[in-house]
């Protein structure tokens, strides 16, 4: 199989698809099955690898990415800016530095920020503390952290999604559609395939590791979400200019969404 060198995961996450990754976790200790082969369920209880050593990669002090940078996404900006969204009770889920999270405290929410690098979040602290805001950054796995059901008016995942495993991502949408509040909202940005790699899901499986970010074509993307969520607003993310203070960069998409009533 070739190699994949998108710029994105390149230049900013340095990552090599093909290169050893050392950072497994065990799929056993994800809820429900996956939802693929006979062949991938009997793999349930082996080891994959991340494509990214977030730990890793927040310690190091070397790397200047866009979104390390303590400004919110462009798309959740103008959820306010358009009165979609509305102060109250928020989970941002793979919060990294908190710089959503933050923003999200500074709109009047109620703001709980979780991500599983403990480097991330205690910068998140510090600049939340610097910016004078009240987030509950938590360390731990948005999976076996425990959240209140009916709770949140918004959640939101700012490049999230596009790190879980095939076999987690129904048991993370169900999560959050059981978090939301009657009535509540769901912000995300996710590769494209010009950012991530466009891997086929049994590919995950078959080469038995993740690339460092999964790209999704918009049909692709919106087969995955229809089942669990109305889909508001699917475009993607505006570029911004350097100097702003929202990042915006091309190679993502921003979807907003609700949950889907089920029979």
């Amino acid at each position: 199989m070739a190699s994949y060198t998108g710029t994105f995961l390149t230049k900013y996450l340095q990552c090599d698809f093909n290169a050893p990754c050392h950072q497994r976790h065990k799929m056993s200790n994800i809820p429900g099955k996956p939802n693929h082969t006979v062949k991938d369920e009997a793999r349930v209880d082996t080891s994959i690898p991340d494509g990214v050593d977030w730990e890793r990669f927040y310690a190091r002090g070397d790397r200047t990415p866009p979104f390390l940078r303590n400004v919110p996404d462009e798309n959740l900006v103008s959820y306010f800016e358009q009165g979609i969204f509305k102060a109250g009770r928020a989970v941002d889920l793979g919060c990294g530095i908190g710089r959503n999270a933050i923003y999200l405290a500074k709109a009047g929410c109620r703001v709980d920020a979780i991500d599983l690098s403990k480097t991330a979040v205690e910068q998140g602290r510090l600049i939340a503390k610097q910016e004078r805001v009240n987030v509950n950054f938590i360390v731990g796995s948005v999976f076996d952290t425990p959240l209140s059901d009916d709770h949140y008016d918004i959640a939101y995942d700012s490049g999230f999604f596009h790190h879980l495993q095939p076999h987690q991502r129904a048991d993370y949408l169900n999560l959050i559609r059981a978090l939301l509040k009657p009535g509540g909202m769901f912000g995300m940005t996710c590769f494209d395939t010009t950012a991530g790699r466009p891997v086929d899901d049994r590919e995950v499986y078959e080469e038995g590791k993740m690339p460092p970010g999964i790209g999704f074509s918009e049909d692709r993307l919106r087969d995955i979400l229809q089942h669990h969520f109305e889909i508001l607003e699917f475009r993607p993310m505006a570029v911004q200019p350097g100097e702003s203070r929202r990042f915006g960069m091309a190679g993502l998409w921003t979807i907003l969404m609700k949950p889907v009533a089920h029979a």
